[in-house]
C-alpha cells in the first residue's frame, strides 16, 4: 500500500517508471515514464486527498502532477490558483488533464475560458480554446459561432502546434454539432489543409477537420 505522503507517492511512481513508456511520451512532449493505467490505479488507491494533491503539484514532477489532478477536489481551488496552475502546466498531458478534469468542473471555467482565449501565450490560449470546444458541444448558447469560425479561418494555419490543435478541434466540433455551419466548417478545413497529412493509425479518425466532421456525422446518423 502506497504511503499517502509526497515521498511515498514519488517512491511509488519511481518504481513504476518504464523507460520504453518514457521514450514514447517524450516524442509527444511529456517527460514521464509511468503507464497511465497504473497511475490511475495508484490515484484510486489514494482516493481524494486535496492537500496531498496540492503538495504533489508543487513538486513540479509530471507524473506526480497527474496523480494530483486525479486525487484533488476541483471545487476547492480558487480562480487565481487555477490560473497559476495552468500557466505552469507546460507538459501536454498535465495541461490537458488540468483543463479537462479540474477547470471545467469549477465555477470559474467560463471566466478562465475568456481570459485564456485572449492570452498572448499560445499554450495558455489553447486552454481557452479547449474550454470553448467544450461549450460548443454542450452549452453553445451565448457563443458567437460564426465569429469563432472567423478567428479560426484567419489564425488556424499559422498558429503554433498546441494552439493549432485546439483551434482545429473547435472547428471540427462546430461542424459536427451545428449543421447550419457544417458546410462552412468543412470549407475552412479544406482551404487551410491543416493536419491533412497527419499520420493516423488504422481504425482511428483523422484530425483533418473535413474528414473528422464527415466521419463523426456519419456515425451519428447511422
Amino acid at each position: 500500500m502506497v504511503e499517502p505522503t509526497v515521498d511515498g507517492v514519488l517512491k511509488e511512481l519511481a518504481a513504476l517508471e518504464d523507460p520504453k513508456i518514457r521514450a514514447v511520451n517524450e516524442k509527444h512532449g511529456d517527460d514521464h515514464g509511468v503507464n497511465l493505467g497504473k497511475l490511475r490505479t495508484l490515484a484510486k488507491e489514494l482516493k481524494t486527498q486535496h492537500e496531498l494533491a496540492r503538495d504533489l503539484w508543487r513538486t513540479g514532477d509530471t507524473a506526480a502532477r497527474l496523480v494530483a489532478l486525479l486525487i484533488c477536489r476541483p471545487k476547492a481551488f480558487d480562480r487565481d490558483e487555477l490560473d497559476a496552475m495552468l500557466r505552469s502546466a507546460q507538459k501536454p498531458k498535465v495541461h490537458d488533464w488540468l483543463v479537462g478534469y479540474v477547470v471545467k468542473k469549477t465555477r470559474y471555467a467560463e471566466d478562465l475560458r475568456t481570459t485564456w482565449l485572449a492570452d498572448p501565450d499560445p499554450v495558455v490560449a489553447s486552454a481557452g480554446w479547449a474550454l470553448t470546444t467544450e461549450r460548443v458541444a454542450k452549452n453553445p448558447e451565448g457563443l458567437d459561432l460564426p465569429a469563432l469560425l472567423d478567428v479560426i479561418e484567419s489564425d488556424l494555419q499559422t498558429a503554433p502546434d498546441r494552439l493549432q490543435w485546439a483551434m482545429n478541434h473547435c472547428l471540427a466540433q462546430i461542424g459536427i454539432e451545428h449543421p447550419p455551419l457544417r458546410a462552412r466548417a468543412i470549407a475552412i478545413g479544406e482551404r487551410l489543409g491543416v493536419l491533412k497529412d497527419y499520420p493516423t493509425p488504422p481504425n482511428c479518425t483523422s484530425p483533418y477537420a473535413p474528414t473528422w466532421i464527415t466521419e463523426i456525422v456519419r456515425r451519428q446518423e447511422a
